[in-house]
């Protein structure tokens, strides 16, 4: 079958390529094993909603967060990486397996050293988790995330081949942000600076760039509502010069409000 994509921003009008028909449209749920690669290979069909697209931070749990991604990255080193579509993917957007490393490759998650060791919180906090082996490789999902989205590749289908059955309670935030960032990266240069943004180091440099790929109207208003949270740090309207405490501090001051027993006996003092 046809790899539903069609030209704009540099893409082929179509990508040749074998998927499985997945066996529902729901979202995928956990693996209770953490990392048993996905009934479905990438589903064929990329167009229903994905579901972290309302995701609101509020709703954000980060310890549960956390076991969850680190079975998308376990799956992505031990399944993944070494499967026929993710590979021709990662081919055609430009961007290097942890295998294909020509320096310090990661093979697996599994540790061919010393037993497992607890990430600093510096690591935890570029979403990367040190495998500890005896080249002391650190992998990282961010990039492939990025490029996903870059090119118009983040179908959950793709998602799914990537990253496994917990791609949506794993990666799902860091993919809602990334198609933020994109968005935001779209709107403060031209098209050459943000290609320049997107390229990496070692030759992988991004082959094309698409727009954001099945917006929503939702997606579109938060990102309005992040851009502006940026342009009142920009001004430094925040904190005590934000734009609601100014309004909060002028309501407290313009709005007096009088008891029904002070309207009355003004009413009969005037009268």
């Amino acid at each position: 079958m046809a790899f539903p994509y069609h030209a704009g921003g540099g893409g082929p009008s179509s990508f040749p390529m074998s998927f499985q028909q997945p066996q529902s449209r729901a979202s995928p749920q956990p693996s209770p094993s953490g990392a048993q690669p996905p009934r479905g290979g990438f589903g064929s069909d990329f167009n229903y909603p994905s579901p972290m697209l309302g995701l609101q931070d509020d709703q954000f749990d980060l310890f549960e967060w956390f076991p969850r991604f680190q079975s998308c990255l376990r799956y992505f080193l031990d399944h993944a990486q070494y499967s026929g579509p993710v590979q021709a993917v990662a081919a055609f957007v430009n961007i290097q397996l942890p295998h294909q490393r020509a320096h310090s490759p990661v093979l697996s998650s599994r540790s061919g050293g010393s037993p497992s060791a607890v990430p600093s919180p510096s690591v935890r906090s570029t979403g990367a988790l040190p495998l500890p082996t005896t080249s002391n490789s650190v992998a990282t999902l961010t990039p492939y995330i990025r490029r996903l989205v870059a090119t118009g590749f983040d179908y959950p289908g793709v998602l799914h081949g990537f990253f496994g059955d917990d791609w949506a309670a794993g990666i799902g935030h860091l993919h809602e942000i990334e198609r933020r960032n994109y968005l935001f990266a779209a709107k403060s240069g031209s098209w050459l600076d943000v290609k320049r943004h997107y390229d990496m180091e070692g030759g992988q440099t991004t082959p094309f760039l698409r727009p954001l790929q099945n917006v929503s109207e939702r997606e579109i208003v938060s990102a309005e509502s992040n851009w502006s949270e940026w342009l009142a740090m920009q001004d430094w309207m925040i904190g005590p010069r934000s734009i609601e405490h100014d309004d909060e501090r002028n309501l407290g001051v313009d709005l007096k409000q009088e008891s029904p027993d002070e309207s009355h006996r003004h009413y009969h003092e005037v009268g």
